[in-house]
Formats: structure tokens, C-alpha cells, sequence
């Protein structure tokens, strides 16, 4: 009897657990109180991230393999002032942009949660100015390679051939990603100061942050990798 029973009152509990579940997954509820855009945005750059690592990995891969001399980034992408070759000088000034740039961006997002259109606005055409500007100095860096010093994807001639489709594949996809993120800042600047989000929330403007974040870091590993080493 007292089995019966037993058996009966665990019965009742599996019912009871299985109709929870059931009215859980009918009534959409989340696991993790995350907003959709934001997984999708942290998913969208874990896929970059794959993307980006492969290109660094085959580039240096390529480095270590070529018997060719590798042409010294030092000298290559030293910038002349005033008669004087200075190493690296575009370069730092461009890496300083970028990091300034989230700067402007994570203040971008606190006064977005403050919901001061104004501040939010101001700071991410800012951040979109940096952008810009940053895109303008590798344009100026390519033409600079291109048209004084000869270098194509398929050829060099400060050395191994590989170098001209190493440099022009990885800086170029990384200028693709911070040209996307200006035309996307603008936009969402545009419709934070039009007030499209005073009824939805700021989380977009976080969303956006991620996404330039995300490009800066990538560019401290090309800078790193392909400029330092």
C-alpha cells in the first residue's frame, strides 16, 4: 500500500515537472536574461574570430616557411619627416586612433544607459570620426606601398613575394570591418539623437560598443604580428 502510494506521488511529481517545463518553453522564457541582438552580435564575432585567427595563423605560417628574407616592417612602414625616416610612425598614430576611438565608444555606452541622446550621439560620431580617419591612413599606406615601393599581392620586391598578399588580405579585411562599423555608428548615432530608442532602451548602443570593440582588438593582434614581429 504504502508503495502504491509512493509510486502514485512520484508520478504526480513528473506530471507536475513535465507541465512546468511545457509552460516555460510556450511562454518563450530565457535561460539567460540576454537580449537577443546582443547573443547575436557575441555569436556573428566568435565566427570573425575564427576568421581572423585563421588569417594570422596561415600568416604566420607563411613567415617562418618562405626562404626568402622577410622584409623588415620597420623599414617598410617607416614614414619620412623632414628628411628623416621615422619607423613605424603612421602605424602607432593609426593603433593611438583606434584605442582613443574605444575610449569614445564605452563612454558612448554609459551615457546611453544614462539616456542622454545628446552625449550618446556626440560620442559615437566621434568614435565614427576616429573610424574614418583611421580608414583615410591605411589608404594613404596602401597607396604609399602600391605606387613608391612596388609591392602587389603577387609580388614584392623588398623580398618574399608572400608578404604583398599577406599585408593586403589581412589589413584590408580588418579595413572592411572598421568601414562596415562606421557606416553602422552612424546610423544608430543618427537614431539615438532622433529618439528611436527612448521606448526600446539603449542596449543597441552596447550592441554597437561590442562590435568596435572587438574590431580594435583584432587590429592589437595585426599590429602586433605583422608590424612588430
Amino acid at each position: 500500500m504504502a508503495q502504491s502510494q509512493a509510486t502514485a506521488t512520484h508520478a504526480a511529481d513528473t506530471e507536475t515537472a513535465w507541465q512546468s517545463i511545457a509552460t516555460d518553453w510556450s511562454a518563450d522564457k530565457q535561460t539567460f536574461h540576454v537580449p537577443w541582438g546582443k547573443a547575436m552580435m557575441w555569436i556573428f564575432l566568435l565566427s570573425d574570430t575564427f576568421i581572423f585567427s585563421c588569417f594570422l595563423t596561415g600568416y604566420m605560417n607563411v613567415r617562418v616557411s618562405t626562404a626568402v628574407p622577410w622584409p623588415n616592417p620597420s623599414e617598410v612602414f617607416g614614414l619620412e619627416v623632414f628628411g628623416v625616416s621615422v619607423p613605424l610612425l603612421l602605424i602607432g598614430i593609426m593603433t593611438f586612433d583606434l584605442i582613443t576611438s574605444s575610449g569614445t565608444m564605452a563612454l558612448a555606452v554609459n551615457f546611453g544607459y544614462r539616456r542622454d541622446r545628446g552625449r550618446t550621439a556626440a560620442l559615437m560620431f566621434m568614435t565614427a570620426a576616429f573610424g574614418a580617419l583611421f580608414v583615410a591612413m591605411q589608404a594613404f599606406e596602401w597607396t604609399k606601398l602600391i605606387t613608391a615601393e612596388g609591392v602587389r599581392p603577387w609580388a614584392n620586391p623588398m623580398g618574399a613575394s608572400q608578404f604583398g598578399a599577406s599585408f593586403f588580405m589581412i589589413t584590408g579585411f580588418h579595413g572592411l570591418h572598421v568601414s562596415a562599423g562606421v557606416i553602422y555608428l552612424c546610423i544608430v548615432a543618427f537614431k539615438v539623437l532622433r529618439g528611436d530608442y527612448e521606448k526600446r532602451g539603449y542596449e543597441i548602443v552596447e550592441i554597437a560598443g561590442l562590435y568596435w570593440h572587438f574590431v580594435d582588438l583584432v587590429w592589437v593582434f595585426i599590429f602586433a604580428f605583422f608590424y612588430l614581429w
